[in-house]
């Protein structure tokens, strides 16, 4: 149920710590910051995938969409399709989350002071 939410939330917090460091000592690195762009484009389609694999997972564990929700009878086939259905679209919002965070890698160009 977590996955694709921690997926994101270390996403976040990578692409925004690196550029924040790269930003403020830029001339210690000695890189441009299109390498970073790179690098960061690389960190943002590894935790897309991430999070589709978690996608596909719940998706599975719903039973491939078999039983329509709310899934609220007391049974542990209910409970598995809500776990699963809730985890999909935790998922999906994930995914969106983790796009809004690499925008700015596109638009962006560099650091301004």
């Amino acid at each position: 149920l977590f996955t694709a939410p921690v997926v994101w939330a270390l996403h976040f917090m990578v692409c925004y710590v690196v550029v924040a460091i790269y930003c403020e000592k830029a001339a210690l690195w000695g890189i441009e910051f299109g390498t970073i762009r790179v690098a960061l484009g690389a960190v943002t389609l590894l935790a897309l995938a991430m999070i589709v694999l978690s996608a596909y997972l719940a998706w599975r564990q719903w039973g491939f969409g078999s039983g329509d929700p709310p899934h609220d009878q007391p049974t542990a086939l209910d409970r598995r399709r809500f776990q699963g259905f809730a985890t999909l679209l935790l998922s999906g919002l994930s995914f969106v989350a983790v796009i809004y965070v690499a925008i700015p890698l596109i638009l962006i160009d560099g650091c301004y002071q």
